[in-house]
């Protein structure tokens, strides 16, 4: 069996690279597009080394806009492993259940895939290059192993985020929005407006369920009960 094909995600890592970065952090009140580019050499050159070619990927990474959650409504979310769910819960005895964090989450929109040729680092230097003569702020450029290119996005994922992410939080405290409110159980500030918009929205004639949820998420129905049972007189 190919090499290249018994390659696990920590080898894949190893070997990742960035040749270009974004110029900004995540913005924290609203989406972030970074365009990617993932050059790696193509699998068939275990058997083909001839020519030297690059596969080059490309596409758009969206993250929504930075979330504060807490243990408490961690928990009420789908889509986790029971691993994930026990962390949730453990932070929750540790810090409290409305301890603060910050919930991220990103769309891979993939765009389309070529083959060209010139050796993978010569490529990945030549996309920076046109990039940075366009001013094109919001682009990364990754080398990767072709099997498992996704990887190396992942990894610029993390990284981008672990950058970002003491930016996002001061400006949430900067705004006041971690501020707990005890009259509703101590949770962020930040949840108690997010309710009430959502409360807004559903007069404007929006869907009741995902005030409800939200309501759940936050274990904030019993304080808002009386004005949401209003909602259907």
């Amino acid at each position: 069996m190919s090499l290249m094909n018994n390659i696990n995600w920590k080898q894949a890592i190893e070997q990742t690279w960035t040749v270009r970065l974004p110029k900004q952090k995540l913005s924290t009140f609203g989406l972030t597009n970074v365009e990617y580019f993932v050059v790696s050499e193509p699998i068939y050159h275990e058997f083909e080394t001839t020519r030297q070619e690059g596969v080059i990927r490309t596409g758009r990474v969206v993250a929504e806009k930075p979330k504060i959650v807490t243990p408490t409504y961690a928990l009420n979310l789908e889509g986790f492993s029971n691993d994930a769910y026990e962390y949730f819960q453990h932070m929750s005895n540790q810090e409290g259940p409305n301890s603060t964090g910050i919930l991220y989450q990103y769309q891979n929109h993939a765009s389309k895939v070529e083959i060209v040729g010139g050796s993978v680092s010569d490529i990945a230097n030549r996309i920076s290059k046109d990039l940075e003569a366009k001013n094109e702020d919001m682009s990364v450029v990754l080398v990767g192993v072709d099997a498992l290119w996704d990887v190396a996005l992942m990894k610029f994922i993390y990284e981008f985020t672990s950058a970002s992410y003491a930016s996002n939080l001061n400006d949430f405290k900067n705004k006041g929005l971690l501020e707990p409110q005890q009259q509703y159980g101590g949770v962020p500030r930040m949840a108690t407006e997010q309710i009430e918009r959502l409360f807004e929205e559903v007069h404007k004639g929006a869907d009741v369920e995902i005030l409800k949820r939200e309501l759940d998420r936050w274990g904030l129905f019993s304080h808002y009960e009386n004005q949401f049972l209003d909602l259907f007189e």
